[in-house]
């Protein structure tokens, strides 16, 4: 695809240029930064002054394009926009200046009901040399704002920090979180491993390790052992991930005789913090559980409701994903999906609404599921995706963080206290948004 501009010498009175646009989410995410929005029968809606700036844009962008200097505006509006809205932008010349190379642009914007939403004058100074743009799309604007993680931090800054056992912290990034958790006041941290080499790492990325309890143990197996008693004994209220395998911290905390156990079983939930979402959303279980069959995928999917309410969800929608919308015997994951709807109906899993089997798309679009026509309470808006195994799982959660620019924090549910379990790929945020997240968790417990 390619555009040219139009030069001042090429634009005739009475010329016009026609577009139209579909609103997106993002559309209105933008606008409602700029104008200001508001909900009003349960829609949210932005003022049309809004759209001034798509036709600026256009003007700049297209008509005449590249080159195009804005030199003023009058526009005028009336009315709201709302997701959905089909934009028709027209743009007419009216009259010029040679001169000053100055074009007015007379400007017009309607939605799909014909209702004027935008009209006036728009100055520009035409271009007068020629630009060609290549490109195999026309690009998109995507707007990324995160917002789910400063509302947990704002709940946590009214809780004690916790104490906490960090296993094995002998390398910078599991260390360097520990403290960077202690000193945002989440955690009291009490470090176990080898006290020569936790010194060590300390020394070489100068950490203070002042005031910090170390408990000493040979090797990593060894912490993953101590860290599980301190818990035990109730010296330590949750138990932090260092610089070992997660394999070998959880079967310490797997023990029957000396570990962690309910009669839950244990699980793993991402908390997901996605800009193109509205809402928080919790991923189970891609971490823990590798193919879980339906009674793990109870407690599987109560930890997770159990989640939500201490995260604040009164009453989350629960997907129960498969490939599929319809129930299969030959797609064992629509037939759990089922099994589980009806388990809620029977109070099995209570606190939450449960719908499923629906694809990945119906779950978080409801234009998907409407498409589809599926009538259903979590279609298009669900709080937690339960995965059919630690593969899709695992996949889903580090596409949305690679791919879709989601923040996430990672806890660990189902034992005596609450672990977290940090990758070394994590950042900064990602360990402190899932230290937050198990200091509600933890404190919950109480």
């Amino acid at each position: 695809m390619s555009a040219e501009n139009l030069l001042f010498a090429d634009l005739k009175i009475g010329q016009h240029y026609h577009r139209q646009h579909l609103v997106r989410r993002s559309d209105i995410d933008m606008l409602g930064m700029m104008a200001g929005k508001f909900e009003i029968d349960g829609l949210v809606k932005v003022p049309a002054t809004g759209i001034f700036l798509f036709l600026t844009a256009t003007a700049i962008n297209s008509f005449p394009g590249p080159g195009s200097l804005i030199q003023e505006h009058q526009l005028q509006s009336q009315g709201w926009v709302e997701q959905d809205d089909i934009l028709s932008l027209t743009l007419t010349v009216s009259s010029k200046d040679e001169a000053r190379n100055l074009v007015v642009l007379e400007a017009n914007c309607e939605n799909q009901h014909g209702i004027q939403l935008c009209t006036g004058p728009i100055y520009v100074i035409a271009p007068t040399t020629s630009q060609k743009s290549e490109y195999a799309e026309a690009p998109q604007f995507t707007l990324r704002a995160h917002h789910v993680f400063a509302h947990l931090r704002e709940k946590t800054d009214q809780l004690a920090p916790v104490p906490t056992a960090v296993v094995h912290p002998c390398d910078r990034d599991s260390l360097l979180g520990a403290m960077q958790a202690a000193q945002e006041n989440l955690i009291i941290p009490i470090l176990v491993g080898p006290e020569a080499k936790i010194r060590a790492v300390a020394q070489a990325e100068g950490i203070s390790l002042t005031g910090v309890r170390i408990v000493g143990a040979e090797h990593s197996h060894a912490s993953a052992h101590k860290a599980v008693e301190l818990c035990r004994l109730g010296e330590a209220q949750a138990l932090m991930k260092g610089s070992l395998h997660t394999d070998e911290m959880m079967s310490e905390v797997m023990c029957s005789a000396t570990g962690l156990r309910t009669a839950r079983r244990i699980s793993h939930v991402f908390v997901m913090d996605v800009p193109a979402y509205e809402r928080a959303l919790l991923v189970t279980d891609a971490a823990i559980n590798i193919a879980p069959n339906l009674t793990d995928k109870v407690d599987i999917t109560q930890n997770a409701i159990d989640l939500a309410h201490i995260l604040g969800i009164e009453c989350p929608k629960v997907a129960l994903l498969s490939a599929v919308e319809t129930v299969t015997d030959k797609m064992p994951s629509t037939m759990d999906a089922a099994l589980l709807c009806k388990m809620a109906d029977r109070g099995q899993i209570h606190g939450a609404i449960l719908d499923g089997p629906l694809a990945f798309d119906n779950a978080i679009s409801m234009a998907a599921a409407k498409t589809k026509k599926i009538n259903s309470p979590v279609a298009g808006q669900a709080d937690i995706l339960v995965v059919p195994d630690i593969e899709a799982g695992n996949m889903l959660a580090k596409q949305m963080s690679y791919f879709a620019a989601a923040d996430s924090a990672g806890i660990v549910l189902g034992a005596r206290v609450p672990i977290v379990l940090t990758s070394r790929a994590d950042d900064v945020k990602t360990r402190l948004a899932s230290a937050a997240v198990m200091v509600l968790v933890a404190h919950a417990m109480k």
